[in-house]
């Protein structure tokens, strides 16, 4: 089935980006694993998967201790202060920095590490409260500046999440607000690359608009319809 479903959603990547002129090679495809075991994982890493997303820090400590750094990983949750110690050791990328006090424990714990962590900013782009993400134009200014005077950090780009609706157009604002916000900062003298936007529900419109991280999960693994054993006492705590 994974091996089936990967195949499909390459097909449908490949078929937007000759659409809108994009070369697909520009496109990272992660693949989010959450709640899926290791031997899901494992299964679509043979069909060429590399980047895998987690959103749970202990969860993914836990998968991590047993692939390594076999493939990237890429914490793409809610990120709590006191769970970065969890994370920082294992991820090729977090994708939720969304406040100085965060990137500074990240930085912190990454100069433990010997290493430079490889960030994104969450934005909010949609009027949902369940959202997170930096909600104004200058705190994303003050955030950017913060991360870029961190000798452990490296701000790869900018990531949200679009509001859960079947109305495109209002998906594509979210996307096209993530974009223009991505290069303003450039126009600042940043340089930031990656747009982390598009799940299995809306990837294609994302594509449209310059996505250049996808973040599918049941597209590839299916409906999640169990919780990793062990995970979810203690994420809530």
């Amino acid at each position: 089935m994974i091996a089936e479903n990967i195949k499909s959603l390459r097909q449908r990547i490949e078929s937007k980006c000759f659409e809108v002129k994009r070369n697909s090679s520009g496109i990272k495809l992660i693949a989010v694993s959450k709640t899926h075991s290791v031997d899901f994982i494992s299964e679509a890493f043979k069909e060429g998967i590399s980047d895998f997303g987690e959103n749970k820090a202990q969860e993914f400590s836990a998968k991590y201790s047993r692939l390594g750094d076999k493939v990237t990983w890429h914490f793409i949750g809610h990120l709590q202060r006191n769970k970065v110690r969890y994370v920082v050791p294992a991820a090729g990328f977090i994708h939720s920095v969304d406040s100085i006090q965060l990137a500074s424990e990240i930085n912190k714990y990454a100069a433990d590490n010997n290493k430079i962590q490889k960030i994104l900013l969450q934005v909010k782009t949609s009027y949902e409260e369940s959202k997170s993400g930096v909600g104004n134009v200058e705190e994303l200014l003050e955030l950017a500046r913060f991360c870029e005077d961190c000798a452990n950090i490296e701000s790869a780009g900018l990531m949200t999440i679009a509001p859960l609706t079947d109305d495109i157009t209002i998906i594509r604002q979210s996307f096209r607000q993530l974009r223009k916000l991505r290069d303003n900062l450039n126009s600042k003298g940043f340089n930031l690359k990656e747009l982390s936007m598009g799940m299995t529900s809306d990837f294609e419109i994302a594509i449209e608009e310059g996505a250049t991280m996808l973040r599918i999960g049941s597209a590839i693994f299916g409906e999640r319809t169990r919780q990793i054993p062990g995970t979810k006492d203690r994420e809530a705590s």
